[in-house]
């Protein structure tokens, strides 16, 4: 049987990750100064995470170090199983140059076991549905993480994220812009429409307000949506339920046969994008 890996990172919800009993690496976040491990969605109460961050708590993310890759990957190696881990971008941390040291010297102990990682380049569930597609792919396919590694590069570039965000200044405090030009788009309501292209965040439009953000994610979707994929269109939010249930309604109404998920954001993703935020994930044409 092959093991198969994924992060908290990717957002997909525990009960995803147990059908089809995926390994996760719960990535560390620090809220007011006690720091946490997320879990996808298990314990994580979105609405008090959210008013605190909303509250001014301080938030942020870390990484994982080379002795913690070691000691979770360590059992796995000693079993023999084929490991495929499907992982958030490579471009986004540097958590991965420890992961690669621990890797290196499983491998030295362990010279017979096949262990590929599968660079998403994408976060959050634009990871997420990689990881479902993946894991039910290796499981319906005699667990060959070969052909899997095949069929997830054959998908990879398919995946259409957009979201944005209701107060810019997360993303400054994140390094994703500068702090100025988070104080001016705020004082303008310019809300920015963000997309992941080759494994880094990138700006694909800027709209006056959340409305005409969302209609343009939107139209978007209704533009590239594949419906004939096997695959879901996942809506999630930051606390902000009503905007993302609307996105929702508008996709049941246009295509009645897809399979929607609503989800909370996760709190490793949320410290960067902050309260407020609304996306939306699917596979493109």
């Amino acid at each position: 049987m092959a093991t198969i890996f994924c992060d908290t990172d990717s957002e997909l919800y525990y009960t995803y990750a147990n059908k089809y009993n995926v390994e996760v690496i719960r990535m560390p976040y620090i809220l007011d100064g006690e720091e946490k491990l997320a879990d996808l969605g298990e314990t994580f109460d979105p609405k008090a995470f959210f008013g605190k961050m909303r509250a001014g708590a301080a938030a942020s993310t870390a990484g994982l170090n080379e002795e913690t890759y070691y000691e979770i990957f360590k059992p796995f190696f000693e079993k023999g199983d084929d490991i495929l881990y499907i992982a958030f971008s490579s471009k986004m941390s540097k958590t991965f140059d420890y992961l690669e040291i621990a890797i290196n010297r499983l491998k030295t102990e362990y010279p017979n076991v096949k262990y590929r990682r599968f660079d998403t380049l994408n976060i959050c569930l634009g990871t997420g549905i990689l990881v479902y597609l993946g894991a039910k792919y290796c499981r319906e396919h005699g667990d060959d993480i070969d052909a899997t590694y095949d069929y997830l590069e054959s998908v990879r570039d398919r995946v259409g994220i957009y979201f944005t965000v209701e107060n810019m200044k997360y993303l400054a405090r994140g390094g994703r812009i500068s702090p100025a030009k988070a104080k001016i788009g705020n004082l303008m309501n310019i809300k920015p429409v963000l997309t992941v292209i080759d494994g880094k965040l990138d700006v694909c439009a800027k709209k006056t307000g959340l409305p005409l953000a969302v209609n343009f994610m939107m139209k978007t979707f209704e533009e590239r949506y594949d419906p004939a994929f096997d695959g879901p269109v996942i809506i999630l939010d930051a606390d902000n339920a009503q905007v993302a249930d609307d996105m929702a309604a508008r996709v049941r109404e246009n295509y009645p046969n897809a399979d929607i998920w609503r989800y909370a954001i996760g709190p490793v993703v949320g410290v960067h994008a902050g309260p407020g935020t609304v996306g939306i994930i699917y596979i493109a044409k």
